[in-house]
């Protein structure tokens, strides 16, 4: 059940680099968790900016997939969690693996960047700092990269779960 899974040699030996393992193991506790739910759905592992990333997706329609995904992805927050831990388990070292469940995180990074691209047209049209709503630390970052991409800089204030990002002009 299991695709895009690389088993690429680390420096000449024959075994995983830590993030390719992380995806491994995280992979091997997901496939467990769609088959105690029986839902269907294949594994798919990358590297991205020096973390693990997984996704969990589906040939036959996001619907049923949309369940590990939650209101606002507040189960994939949940589970992304629990993957971690898994991979903790087993590894001992702490992960920042990523889980993206029916292209839920994809899409939401999408519209937080273009969330984050006309914050920094209303600052630099007002001069003003705008104040968004409270946001994941995954939401926040992008938002930040939006923002410095658009040359302006960015701050987060306010304590978890109600953490924001303030855009400040240049």
């Amino acid at each position: 059940m299991t695709e895009g899974t690389t088993s690429v040699a680390a420096e000449g030996g024959d075994t995983l680099t830590r993030l390719e393992q992380e995806g491994e193991i995280a992979a091997d506790y997901l496939e467990g968790l769609l088959d105690i739910t029986d839902l269907d759905g294949d594994i798919d592992m990358d590297v991205e900016a020096d973390r693990a990333a997984v996704s969990i997706i589906s040939d036959t329609g996001s619907r049923d997939l949309q369940k590990l995904v939650g209101r606002d992805g507040e189960v994939l927050e949940a589970l992304q969690e629990l993957t971690r831990l898994a991979v903790h388990r087993e590894t001992g070292d702490r992960s920042r693996l990523m889980l993206d469940i029916a292209g839920f995180r994809a899409k939401r990074r999408e519209e937080l960047a273009e969330l984050g691209a006309k914050a920094a047209d209303e600052v630099k049209g007002t001069g003003a700092p705008v104040k968004l709503d409270p946001m994941t630390p995954f939401e926040r970052k992008v938002v930040h990269d939006a923002i410095a991409a658009a040359g302006l800089r960015s701050e987060s204030e306010g304590e978890e779960p109600e953490r924001f990002v303030v855009v400040l002009p240049a």
